[in-house]
């Protein structure tokens, strides 16, 4: 048995679903927990889940931020960014219609997508107010941190 098991894995799957039940059934907005070297943290709202490797791993994970504009080479367009690994939804189910399409208006609380990651689904809020020029994803689609996902111009 390793170390980690003898102490009770902070990352056991269930436990962190249970961790994800309780912050809903308490209206918490944030969990973050530390045990040994090991560390978990959850956050609902604009922020995603954000796991942190033990300290000894190669490149640990300090946080994620939610979707920041980036700069195109438009300067008056602005981009916003996947805030992490996952798989990207247009909407919340297959018969729902998309959070946004091209001509919408958005304001910043806006949610743009959803990214599952590790069976969690994150909301992802705009971070801008514009009109969304183009998605750049497929429904359905891997996308990586960082990666462009939609389009705005916030002059529009």
């Amino acid at each position: 048995m390793s170390a980690a098991q003898s102490q009770g894995d902070i990352f056991d799957v269930k436990k962190v679903r249970r961790l994800i039940e309780l912050m809903k059934e308490h209206d918490l907005s944030e969990i973050d927990l530390k045990q040994a070297d090991q560390r978990v943290r959850i956050k609902r709202g604009q922020d995603a889940v954000v796991y942190a490797p033990p300290v000894a791993a190669v490149a640990p994970r300090t946080s994620v931020v939610a979707a920041e504009p980036a700069p195109v080479e438009n300067s008056r367009m602005l981009v916003i960014s996947s805030p992490m690994v996952g798989t990207f939804y247009r909407s919340s189910g297959p018969d729902s219609a998309p959070f946004v399409k091209v001509g919408d208006r958005i304001g910043p609380e806006k949610a743009v997508c959803i990214i599952e990651a590790m069976k969690v689904f994150n909301e992802i809020p705009a971070g801008i107010s514009g009109q969304i020029v183009a998605v750049l994803v497929e429904n359905g689609a891997a996308v990586e941190f960082g990666q462009p996902l939609i389009k705005v111009d916030p002059e529009a």
